[in-house]
């Protein structure tokens, strides 16, 4: 048989893959085998296949390999998920393109359109799986929105309504223009983006009893009669005692160097304070030592309220900073003396927003209750910017006093904080903007632009009418649609919601309890906090894609949830008691449910659960085994998952979660078109084909750890391919002689690599129970690699054109055999091959359905002592190359045994692999030869005749010289009682073990250079 030279990836994938399926393989059905289920994480039928489906789909394609390789009924089911928003949007485009608006079309002509597009593209995916080399059962493959999954979905949402826990309400929902519809919370992707703060003035309002203006300034206030020529007496003796601080600050102050008039211990209202220009109301407190006391500070707090109230601004300096830095105390009240007060500037408060767009939904400013400089505009009305609507300003603790200005624009209909301060205060809401983003006729201005255009127009409006006071650059985050890549808009809107506080309490449970297990076990915190904290599910779409909500709506404002109109009707009747009611007096729910509605029950409605729940295939494969997926689903998909299993089977839908990690690029990006950083995984496997796509996936594929991806690592796989090929090459193409008999070495090296591939196979299987999958990986590449090739095949290797007996031959294509099953899971496709190769197959069999090897009782007394040999093997191997003694020359070697380190029964071994002419114990050392040591045995190959004496000589000798200099220097060190007495002691430690060690290297030396003399 010729066997190329060459292993041919793409010569082979397609040969086996299509054996496999027309062999069946890959299907289940129900038998008396255990069963073995995972569900595939149903990718988007507008998804063509990445980098993350490449890592998700190898890892649960070797769990399937391995579970059908162990005896399991092993049950992959694939399948797609309709993707409502991405698929709509992907037709909607497609559409626009041949000059088609959707809202020109029915809703019917739209969904044809829908379904041509998904039957053309949605199977893209799991063909190109199929080149991965997925094992998945095609037979059973399932799409969210077929017959089946449909009906069950339509079956789920009639159930929860009628146990009441489905409800319609108005809500503050996440809004994506683009697509316009609402979105869950988790479907909200959070951005750090830079911004800009805007510090807009809103105008107080002058009461309609009042004349215009009367009581935007409080009026200037002093002490009363009675108090005054108390509080004057003590201000002149707080002249007498001031700072330092103090009479340098007056020293400028005084001489009008910022040109305004300032007064010293000036009394206002009963206060005194250290200096107050009154025509610009500033106040300039210098703070002494004494301030820091928390009482003190409570009365400078009070202080400073008052003050506020009167209308004054308020800064305080510490002595040590004017005396330390008096330019910027300068530089401080001169900006002071310009500015508004805090929140308040001629008549107008000042508030911060980074969406100025947003102020024409304004419905009030609010400040909070505690807060003392803004108590006096609580009840006050102020003017909205630009049109003039009259606000009122309310006090609410949700208010933080350190954001912006203090004080807050409130738009109930466009954040949801502002919509629950709304409700407390029963404030109005005015919602300015339309579905796709545009302003409404209700913003009064800007209607019909986009809202980000009119950011832009709206700041020099607000410039040009004295309402905008400052911009700053700020950064924020952001939530944009994990869809569409737009930013949502907060909006009230009419949706239907899933109540969930109930149905999570099973589903926390079990998790938390380990019923459940999650790999790595960190993601159980992030799980319990979301379940914690959850909110009702908001399951509704804007959408025309997906399934349409069944409820039905009347004309007297009654509406009705069942499967079907005609059902809806007969309700109807029974309840109104009119039988002359007919289909066309009603009409459906415009809304489609959100896609996780469906996936949330996939593993049950795969096999039919929903529709059929006492099914052969439910009653067989559910609950299913394992679960892979990406962690950044952990609460779209996994928890609900979890949720649905114990409310309509009472139990969990898998035993356990391995999470993947997210695929990077070296520079630890995550991979994206618009980087670039993100190859095509049809090229890599064309490239390295898919084992070494497969090896490469997971050489650094940690259970919950990003993957930093980086062509060498499919390279390295491809690399390994070929390792694999070579060393079934070397063994199918040696000469078998049944005329020989077996070695001795080779007898020995069977017997040892059995009892290795049995502490393997232990190892294997502990790795797996733990979903230490790449730690698998890389047990079996090590074992192949360096075990096999490096050593067994090394050890029974026959002589350059010599035969190798019979039964060395046909235990090492035993023991090969074992290794392929092991690496099968792994490499399909060359294990395949090679497995058909290595021995005479029939017709429908194959290393897939093959059994894994089992672990067996091994002998790690023989395993440990083998260590020993290889050890010695490779300290033979480092005399020749420091001696450069080639390999054909054979050598002696004398064996001054100790306790250990030396096994006697390993000698044909030791004398095969290093080329021994003598093997001979000693009682003492051998002089004159390299010599080297394992564990306590003494190994020494005597070099007379092997070398050059006189360059050998030369070399020790220099050795020698450089070792007593290196002594000199310690010694020195050593010598100096200032070092040794004010060094660390662990430093001084250090340096006496550098004395022993080079006396011992210098007598060692000396030894040698004796010897050869």
């Amino acid at each position: 048989m010729e066997i190329p030279s060459k292993y041919n990836p793409a010569n082979v994938e397609q040969k086996w893959y299509k054996y496999w399926t027309e062999q069946n393989f890959f299907h289940s059905e129900p038998d008396e085998r255990e069963p073995y289920t995972i569900v595939i994480p149903p990718p988007n039928v507008t998804g063509v296949l990445h980098m993350g489906h490449m890592l998700n789909n190898t890892i649960q394609d070797i769990l399937v390999r391995r579970a059908r390789m162990t005896g399991k009924n092993a049950c992959w089911v694939p399948g797609t998920d309709h993707a409502s928003i991405a698929t709509e949007a992907k037709v909607v485009n497609k559409l626009k393109a041949e000059g088609i608006d959707k809202y020109d079309l029915s809703r019917e002509e739209f969904l044809k359109h829908a379904w041509d597009w998904t039957h053309k593209h949605g199977g893209i995916i799991l063909e190109q799986l199929k080149k991965l080399g997925a094992s998945c059962d095609w037979e059973r493959t399932a799409f969210t929105m077929d017959e089946a999954r449909s009906e069950s979905v339509i079956k789920i949402f009639i159930d929860l309504f009628n146990k009441g826990l489905i409800y319609r309400g108005v809500r503050m929902v996440n809004w994506d223009p683009a697509a316009k519809t609402a979105l869950s919370d988790e479907e909200v992707v959070y951005k750090e983006v830079q911004s800009k703060l805007y510090y807009l003035k809103y105008k107080i309002e002058a009461p309609s009893n009042s004349p215009e203006g009367e009581n935007r300034k409080p009026q200037y206030k002093t002490a009363r009669k009675a108090d005054y020529e108390l509080l004057k007496k003590n201000a002149r003796e707080m002249r007498r005692f001031s700072t330092e601080a103090e009479s340098v600050l007056w020293e400028i102050l005084r001489a009008k160097k910022l040109g305004e008039k300032f007064r010293r211990q000036h009394i206002i209202n009963d206060i005194i304070v250290d200096f107050v220009c009154l025509p610009k109301k500033l106040v300039i407190e210098v703070d002494g030592g004494y301030h820091v006391d928390p009482e003190i500070q409570k009365l400078d707090t009070l202080k400073t309220g008052i003050l506020n109230e009167l209308g004054y601004k308020v800064i305080r300096f510490k002595n040590d900073e004017v005396l330390a830095n008096i330019d910027s105390v300068l530089e401080a009240i001169q900006e002071a003396l310009i500015s508004p007060p805090p929140g308040e500037s001629e008549g107008a408060v000042t508030i911060a927003t980074t969406r100025p767009e947003t102020i024409l939904g304004d419905t009030a400013v609010c400040v909070n209750p505690v807060d003392e400089r803004f108590k006096h505009l609580i009840g006050k009305r102020v003017l909205v910017p630009l049109i003039n609507r009259s606000i009122p300003v309310i006090a609410d603790e949700y208010v933080d006093m350190e954001f912006g200005t203090g004080c807050l624009k409130i738009t109930p209909a466009h954040d949801i904080n502002d919509y629950e301060i709304g409700l407390r205060h029963n404030l109005p809401t005015i919602d300015i903007f339309n579905d796709n983003g545009t302003l409404s006729e209700a913003a009064e201005i800007f209607v019909g632009e986009d809202r980000f255009d009119v950011r832009e127009k709206i700041v020099p409006e607000l410039e040009k009418s004295g309402n905008l006071a400052k911009v700053e650059d700020y950064t924020n985050k952001v939530g944009y649609s994990e869809r569409t890549d737009v930013a949502i808009e907060p909006k009230l809107s009419v949706q239907w919601f899933l109540k969930m506080e109930e149905l999570v309490k099973p589903a926390l449970e079990n998790v938390m309890n380990d019923t459940i297990h999650f790999y790595p076990a960190k993601f159980k915190n992030i799980y319990r906090h979301w379940m914690g904290n959850i909110k009702d599910w908001c399951i509704s779409r804007q959408l025309w894609w997906g399934h349409q909500i069944p409820v039905y709506y009347f004309s007297d404002g009654n509406y009705f949830c069942a499967e079907s109109a005609e059902e809806a009707l007969g309700q109807a009747k029974e309840k109104t008691g009119n039988s002359n009611l007919k289909i066309e007096d009603l009409r459906q729910d415009e809304d489609v449910l959100d896609t996780w509605f469906s996936s949330w029950l996939w593993p049950i409605s795969v096999f039919d659960g929903i529709r059929e729940p006492d099914n052969k295939d439910i009653n067989y494969y559910y609950p299913s085994s394992d679960l892979v997926t990406a962690p950044d689903i952990i609460f779209f998909w996994v928890a609900r998952m979890i949720i649905a299993g114990y409310e309509y089977k009472d139990l969990y839908p898998f035993k356990n979660v391995y999470f993947t990690g997210m695929v990077r690029d070296a520079q630890r990006r995550k991979m994206s078109k618009s980087l670039g950083n993100s190859p095509d995984p049809l090229n890599l496997i064309e490239k390295y084909g898919a084992d070494g796509v497969r090896m490469g996936m997971l050489l650094c594929s940690p259970a919950g750890g990003d993957l930093l991806f980086d062509e060498s690592l499919p390279q390295q796989g491809s690399g390994f391919a070929t390792k694999i090929w070579n060393a079934f090459r070397l063994v199918k193409n040696w000469e078998v002689s049944s005329e020989i008999k077996q070695p001795e070495h080779s007898k020995l090296a069977i017997e040892w690599f059995r009892n290795k591939l049995s502490e393997v196979v232990e190892t294997l299987n502990g790795q797996f129970d733990q979903f230490r999958i790449s730690e698998a990986l890389m047990t079996i590449y090590t074992t192949v690699r360096d075990e096999f090739s490096g050593w067994l095949l090394e050890i029974v290797k026959p002589a350059y054109q010599q035969p190798i007996d019979a039964k060395t031959h046909a235990e090492v294509v035993e023991l090969f055999d074992q290794l392929l099953r092991l690496m099968h899971p792994f490499m399909p496709f060359i294990t395949e091959e090679i497995w058909q190769l290595l021995s005479e197959r029939k017709e429908g069999e194959s290393i897939m359905v093959s059994q894994m090897p089992e672990a067996k009782k091994y002998d790690t007394g023989m395993l440990a002592a083998f260590e020993n040999v290889k050890e010695a093997i490779s300290g033979i191997r480092n005399i020749r190359k420091e001696k450069n003694i080639p390999n054909k020359d054979a050598l002696e070697l004398k064996v001054q045994k100790g306790d250990k380190g030396y096994e006697a029964g390993f000698d044909p071994v030791l004398r095969k692999l290093a080329n021994l002419s003598t093997f001979d114990a000693v009682e003492e050392e051998v002089k004159g030869a390299a010599s080297f040591r394992v564990k306590s045995t003494s190994f020494y190959v005597p070099l007379e005749g092997l070398i050059d004496t006189e360059e050998e000589l030369k070399k020790l000798e220099e050795e020698l010289k450089y070792a007593k200099g290196f002594l000199n220097s310690v010694m020195k060190k050593l010598s100096n009682e200032r070092f040794v007495n004010n060094a660390p002691e662990a430093v001084v430690a250090k340096e006496k073990a550098k004395h022993a060690d080079a006396e011992a290297n210098i007598k060692m030396l000396e030894e040698r250079i004796a010897g050869l003399k």
